[in-house]
């Protein structure tokens, strides 16, 4: 029976000819999958597949995907990020098990913000909050982020906030209505990983990204948000300072108090494309 397995060159690169062909011939790689983006269930002798190597520090797994949700890939991932996906495959496929979901919780950021110049900012601890925002009629995946208490430059004073300041400095550019979707910011990126999220990935100064937020361990999101993530291929991000926004519990709140923001003039945001799965 015809397998419709699609390995890319870097995916081949990393993993060899030799465990490639098995691949393409059915002797490593199951016929049926859930898919490691939609999560949805998938058939590589019914519909095209690509396979999709995550590959930590120590540790590489490799996973597969429906063609039409992402090509066949490498994404690199931090090994504790890896790990931890490996354990919570290993529980949701457990015996009597099931794999919910859940809103994202307040994050805790242990690396400062970078600064344009590739400096750092006082240390932030930031909320971030994903929830699908209604734009043009259209339910869109957005990540909102609000720091906790103010964000604000070396040597500037205590309470000092420049977080706004700072974000427009990388490109960000304020919203005035939540119905029009933001410009894309190039560059950036939404690290999705095994259908969780990872990451806000920004340029590096060197060439490449780096995390500009990083969640402690993957987070969870609703299906609604994932699969608009997956169709779309990118996700939303707004941006406000400390107080603006605050922790929705509903997503009638949320799009409120991103109107109110917006009517404010203290709402950012850019569209960011999503990287990954």
């Amino acid at each position: 029976m015809q397998r419709m397995i699609d390995v890319s060159d870097e995916v081949r690169a990393e993993i060899g000819d030799d465990e490639a062909d098995r691949l393409l011939v059915g002797g490593t790689a199951p016929d049926r999958y859930d898919c490691t983006s939609c999560r949805a269930p998938g058939d590589v002798t019914q519909e095209p597949t690509a396979t999709v190597l995550f590959v930590g520090e120590e540790t590489a797994v490799l996973a597969f995907a429906h063609a039409r949700c992402i090509p066949s890939q490498v994404v690199e991932v931090s090994e504790e990020q890896l790990q931890g996906a490996v354990r919570n495959i290993s529980a949701s496929t457990a015996p009597g098990s099931e794999q919910g979901v859940a809103p994202a919780p307040q994050l805790h950021v242990p690396e400062s913000v970078p600064s344009p110049a590739g400096g750092q900012v006082a240390p932030a601890v930031l909320g971030v909050t994903c929830g699908l925002v209604l734009s043009q009629g259209t339910p869109r995946a957005a990540l909102v982020v609000e720091p906790t208490g103010p964000v604000g430059r070396p040597g500037t004073s205590v309470g000092e906030d420049a977080f706004v300041e700072l974000l427009m400095e990388h490109g960000f550019q304020p919203v005035s209505e939540v119905d029009q979707p933001p410009a894309q910011l190039r560059g950036w990126s939404v690290l999705m990983a095994m259908g969780q999220l990872h990451a806000v990935l920004q340029p590096a100064p060197g060439g490449g990204t780096n995390a500009w937020w990083q969640a402690h361990a993957p987070l969870q999101v609703t299906e609604a948000w994932r699969s608009a993530a997956s169709q779309q291929a990118e996700v939303v991000m707004y941006a406000a300072p400390h107080g603006t926004i605050g922790r929705q519990p509903r997503e009638d709140l949320l799009r409120q108090a991103l109107d109110n923001g917006a009517r404010k003039g203290l709402l950012l945001g850019a569209t960011l494309p999503l990287a990954g799965t």
